[in-house]
């Protein structure tokens, strides 16, 4: 057995998985499992990632209200949903 994990994932996308994995006869696992081996297998050696800010309010020129740098899961899941956006 793997290890366990939590993904946030767009609801849109979770239902067209999970009718997906229906129709062929299947977990959501499996074919969440299938379809990172296959990005995993075609991506090209990857170069140096793009540095991410977080969000800067231009009106004041601080951070964004309710944004804590010392909260990193926060920032984690702002950049999750700046990322989800751009999908």
């Amino acid at each position: 057995m793997g290890e366990r994990t939590t993904v946030r994932l767009p609801d849109d996308l979770v239902r067209r998985a999970k009718r997906k994995a229906i129709a062929e006869g299947r977990s959501l696992t499996a074919l969440i499992e299938d379809g990172l081996r296959r990005v995993l297998a075609d991506s090209a050696p990857a170069g140096k990632a793009e540095r991410v800010l977080p969000p800067v309010s231009s009106a004041t020129g601080g951070l964004m209200p309710g944004v804590d740098l010392e909260d990193a899961t926060a920032l984690q899941e702002i950049e999750d949903l700046e990322t989800a956006g751009r999908l």
